[in-house]
């Protein structure tokens, strides 16, 4: 199965610069192999999101680790990247034989500068503005900083700092944080707790009882449970 999942991946190696030559400068085309998910970039061709072969997944591909076999294609979704560039996105899983996800292959094009002419043709015609804001995606080779930019946003949503969250407010920033896949990600719960400047055994305390509020509500997620020889 490893052999076929590499073929596979070997096999769409010319499309990403095929893509992306395509498209010209304001492209950018990455393959993702999940089964090395703080390295998971195994091609990239364009520089929209910084990103080089070797380099971390998005949140987006973190959530799409979570949600394993039962994650589907998403396409067409606008984001930004950090320093204000808009995209338009599409993430397409990659399956073996089996149906099971192993990886992905994302198209990224910047269309900031059609959004602005949108925006000013639409102002010379007199339409009323008034799309929302598109969700910034930390991009980053480096996956414990992607990680860190994702707990830093929830944090600023709040307008609080971890110390001055509630007890509810903490759980509420845990199951955010598991709903968009970063405890997908091996080591994610020591990386969060730094980033909070609290205990592993306390991170993995808010993190069991998030999960247990949201089993609650009947949204089930996957237990708790530490690595073997790295448990609290």
């Amino acid at each position: 199965m490893q052999a076929e999942r590499d073929a596979i991946l070997a096999a769409l190696r010319p499309l990403v610069d095929g893509i992306a030559a395509t498209f010209g400068p304001l492209c950018e085309v990455v393959l993702h192999d999940y089964r090395n998910p703080e390295k998971s970039v195994v091609a990239v061709a364009g520089s929209l999101t910084g990103r080089e072969a070797g380099g971390a997944m998005s949140e987006i591909g973190m959530r799409v680790l979570a949600r394993g076999d039962a994650a589907t294609d998403e396409l067409n979704y606008r984001t930004r990247t950090p320093d204000g560039t808009l995209l338009k996105s599409s993430t397409m899983v990659l399956r073996d034989s089996t149906g099971a996800v192993f990886g992905a292959l994302c198209v990224n094009v910047d269309v900031t500068a059609v959004d602005r002419a949108h925006a000013l043709l639409g102002a010379l015609a007199g339409a009323a503005g008034g799309t929302g804001e598109e969700p910034v995606t930390p991009f980053g080779n480096d996956i414990d900083a992607v990680v860190d930019a994702i707990v830093d946003t929830h944090l600023r949503r709040q307008d609080r700092t971890w110390a001055a969250l509630d007890r509810a407010r903490r759980l509420d920033l845990f199951r955010s944080l598991d709903e968009r896949g970063v405890f997908a990600v091996r080591g994610a719960v020591e990386q969060v707790a730094a980033r909070l400047s609290i205990s592993r055994a306390s991170a993995y305390s808010y993190l069991s009882q998030a999960r247990a509020a949201t089993a609650a509500a009947g949204r089930v997620q996957p237990p708790a449970t530490a690595p073997e020889g790295d448990r609290p």
